[in-house]
């Protein structure tokens, strides 16, 4: 594959995703980007609060699912499979209306009324509805109808409480309590992890669960004490990873972090050597 021959000022300028210069990052032709030697911003903010004040501006305040409680949040993490938000909102809006969003109701429900909209949700859907049941059957069962109890439990046991149900694992089950207002840390689901990897938190690991604990090691130290404040940062990492952070082509030209970032200046130092195509849909911004 033949070079491209690109100007090392155009190639950093393209990679932060603008021409100001709040660092002088690559302001001189050859040279390239210092490395981050730790996770403290030239601002004197610790680097993590740093990165969620960009996301935050870029994105604005971000969403939260509509479930609400820690049923309605088990439920919504089993209502598609492999489906973007909007099919998962879809589904979920149809079980509220159609069915009811308490677990007698849907334990009650017969399969005629539980196929039909969990065929919106993806491939086999009759393993959907089993799984809906099975929710409803270990809430009725073991929490007397009300999963909401265990948020006045200790921590510990709230998670472990909810790693019976289906597809409910320690990032889901801590993800579920960060969103009731319980946290221990920030939880993390794919896309918000890939992106504080790739900006430098963590080592990558065979195992996603090791990579998952070495980020959240890491991280400890810098993380906001209220919840609200942890809340917001999984929301927006998670926005993050899905709308630019992909997991294949990164948007780096576009992105609000990159200059913060290792993997966008490892990319940047890649295209200025010539060893990386330019992304498509992208053009090197004059300077």
């Amino acid at each position: 594959m033949a070079a491209h021959h690109v100007d090392s000022e155009q190639a950093a300028i393209f990679f932060c995703g603008s021409t100001e210069r709040p660092r002088e990052i690559i302001c001189r032709t050859g040279e390239t980007p210092p490395a981050e030697t730790t996770h403290t911003s030239r601002c004197g903010l610790h680097k993590f609060t740093k990165i969620i004040q960009l996301l935050r501006k870029h994105y604005g305040e971000p969403e939260a699912p509509p479930a609400r409680g820690a049923f309605e949040l088990v439920v919504w993490e089993n209502a598609v499979y492999l489906l973007p938000d909007k099919r998962r909102l879809e589904v979920f809006q149809s079980l509220r209306d159609q069915v009811g969003l308490d677990a007698a109701a849907i334990d009650a429900a017969p399969d005629e009324m539980l196929l039909p909209i969990a065929i919106r949700g993806g491939m086999r859907p009759e393993m959907r509805v089993f799984r809906w049941r099975q929710i409803a059957r270990i809430t009725l069962q073991q929490f007397d109808g009300n999963l909401e109890s265990i948020l006045e439990w200790p921590y510990a046991r709230a998670r472990t409480a909810l790693k019976q149900f289906p597809n409910i694992g320690d990032p889901g089950a801590e993800k579920i309590l960060l969103l009731c207002g319980m946290a221990n840390g920030l939880p993390l689901e794919s896309n918000g992890l890939r992106v504080l990897s790739r900006i430098g938190w963590g080592r990558a690991q065979k195992s996603y669960g090791a990579t998952y604990r070495s980020v959240q090691d890491d991280l400890k130290p810098e993380l906001p004490v209220h919840v609200e404040s942890l809340k917001q940062a999984h929301l927006l990492l998670r926005l993050h990873g899905k709308q630019t952070c992909k997991e294949k082509m990164p948007l780096c030209h576009h992105c609000p972090v990159a200059m913060d970032c290792s993997y966008a200046e490892s990319t940047a130092s890649a295209l200025m050597a010539g060893r990386a195509p330019i992304p498509r849909r992208a053009k090197v911004l004059p300077i």
